[in-house]
C-alpha cells in the first residue's frame, strides 16, 4: 500500500474523492477528510497566561500541544463569554444583552438584517430565521450533539435537558451553586457557556432536548462511531472550565481544574472510533481574561478588558464601543458589585490546540485565526453552506495547510 492510499486507509468512501486529490499529490485545495469534529471549550485566559513555560496547565500547553497543532494567533471574538459562544456557532457579532452575558435570558428583538448577516437588534435568544452550524449540520444529514457538565444536577435553575432557563426571566445559572445537602458536589453549569440555548431555531426543536444533555452522557456515546456525532460540543462548568478559582467545592479552579478536566476527557476522545478513524479535536477558550481593581471602599470591582483582535474582525451593528457594563452582586453572586470595561470588539488573544489524524504532532501555526475563523472552517470540512454571518467576511482565512499537514504532504 502506498504511503498515500495508507493515509486514507479507513477514511468512508464518501470523503476519499474529495481528499484524494491533494492527498495523492494533485495541486488543488480541499478540506481534510474529517467527519468527527469534537470541540471542548475553556474558559477566561490569555495565551500569555496559559502557554507560558510556567504554566499551570502544563497538559494542553506541552503535551496536548506537542501532539497536534498549536495556533499561538487564535483570538476571541468579544467580551465577555456569551457572544464568543454565539459567533462561533452562527457568526452573530455581540449585541448590547449578550455583551452583558444575558444575566436576564431575554428573546432578541430583530428589527432588520445586514447585508453581511448580521442581526439588527438586540437580546439573547436569536429569532428562528438566525440559522447555526447544527442547523446546517441537521439539513445535510450529519449529526450533533452537546454535553454540558452539570446540566439537570438542580433543574430548578435550568430544565434538564437543553439547558435553556425560562424565557424573559432572570438566569439562574449566572454563578456557581455550592454544595449542600440537595447537591453534595454544588452545581457549576452556566446556560452562558451552552451555545445551543441562544438560537430558537434550536430551542424550540424537539432535538435540543434529544441532543443537549449532561456531560455523563459522553463516555457512553464515545463507543461507537453510530453514536458519536458528526458535530460534538463540550462546556466543562465554570469549575472545569477554569472560569470560578476557587471553586465552589474547594477544588482550586482556574488553569489547574481545566487541565485536570482534559486529562479525564482528552484521552477517552482520542481512543474513540470515530476520532481514530477520522476525528478533529479542538480545544479553546470563549475569550481572554482582563484585570481587575477593588474600589478603596471593597464595594465595586472594575474589570477591563483588552479587547484585541485580528482578522480585521468586525464590531457589528448592535454595540459601540467602548462600552461599560455593570451587574450587581444581587445578580451575580460576588461580595461586591461588578463593572465590566470593553475597549474594542475583540475577545483578546487566546490560542487554540488542535489535534487530528490530519495533523502532524508539533506543528505550530502563527496564522491569525478567531471564531469566526473555526466556524468558517467547520462549514468547509462538512461542506455545508452558506456561510453563516461573519464567518462569510471577505478576506477571512479558514484553517489550512498549516495546520492540516498529515495528508497533504508524504
Amino acid at each position: 500500500m502506498s504511503n498515500c492510499l495508507r493515509r486514507l486507509a479507513g477514511v468512508s468512501v464518501a470523503v476519499v474523492a474529495s481528499a484524494m486529490l491533494v492527498a495523492c499529490g494533485g495541486s488543488a485545495r480541499t478540506e481534510p477528510p474529517v467527519r468527527h469534529v469534537f470541540v471542548i471549550m475553556l474558559q477566561s485566559k490569555n495565551y500569555s497566561t496559559t502557554f507560558a513555560a510556567d504554566s499551570k496547565a502544563p497538559y494542553l500547553s506541552q503535551t496536548l500541544a506537542g501532539q497536534g497543532a498549536l495556533l499561538r494567533q487564535y483570538y476571541g471574538t468579544a467580551h465577555i463569554s456569551t457572544p464568543n459562544y454565539i459567533a462561533l456557532f452562527s457568526g452573530q457579532a455581540v449585541t448590547a444583552d449578550t455583551a452583558q452575558g444575558c444575566g436576564i435570558y431575554s428573546d432578541m428583538v430583530m428589527t432588520g438584517m445586514t447585508a453581511d448577516g448580521q442581526a439588527i437588534g438586540n437580546g439573547c435568544v436569536y429569532p428562528a430565521q438566525i440559522k447555526t452550524l447544527p442547523d446546517q449540520l441537521a439539513a445535510a444529514n450529519l449529526t450533533w450533539k452537546g454535553y454540558m457538565e452539570d446540566l439537570g444536577k438542580d433543574p430548578t435553575r435550568a430544565r434538564a435537558t437543553c439547558g435553556n432557563p425560562t424565557l424573559n426571566q432572570r438566569d439562574r445559572t449566572q454563578s456557581s451553586r455550592p454544595p449542600s445537602v440537595a447537591l453534595p458536589s454544588g452545581d457549576t453549569y452556566a446556560a452562558r457557556h451552552n451555545p445551543f440555548v441562544f438560537f430558537h431555531s434550536i430551542v424550540d426543536s424537539p432535538a435540543c432536548d434529544a441532543n443537549v444533555g449532561n456531560l455523563d452522557r459522553l463516555g457512553d456515546d464515545l463507543k461507537s462511531i453510530d453514536t458519536t456525532a458528526n458535530f460534538t460540543w463540550i462546556t466543562p462548568g465554570m469549575c472545569h472550565g477554569g472560569h470560578d478559582t476557587p471553586c465552589v467545592n474547594g477544588e482550586p479552579g482556574g488553569l489547574v481544574s481545566a487541565d485536570a478536566f482534559l486529562q479525564k476527557w482528552v484521552p477517552l476522545i482520542m481512543a474513540s472510533p470515530a476520532y481514530k478513524r477520522d476525528g478533529l479535536l479542538v480545544i479553546t477558550f470563549d475569550q481572554s481574561s482582563g484585570s481587575g481593581s477593588l474600589s478603596p471602599d471593597g464595594t465595586v470591582l472594575t474589570y477591563v478588558f483588552p479587547g484585541d483582535s485580528c482578522c480585521n474582525q468586525q464590531p457589528g451593528p448592535n454595540v459601540q464601543f467602548p462600552i461599560t457594563q455593570s451587574f450587581p452582586k444581587a445578580l451575580t453572586g460576588y461580595p461586591y458589585d461588578y463593572e465590566v470595561v470593553i475597549p474594542r470588539a475583540g475577545g483578546g488573544r487566546i490560542g487554540a490546540v488542535l489535534l487530528s489524524p490530519f495533523i502532524r504532532p508539533g506543528t505550530v501555526s502563527d496564522t491569525p485565526y478567531n471564531h469566526y475563523s473555526m466556524l468558517r472552517t467547520l462549514q468547509e470540512i462538512f461542506s455545508v453552506g452558506p456561510y453563516l454571518g461573519y464567518a462569510g467576511q471577505p478576506g477571512l482565512t479558514s484553517l489550512g495547510s498549516d495546520v492540516f499537514n498529515a495528508y497533504l504532504n508524504p
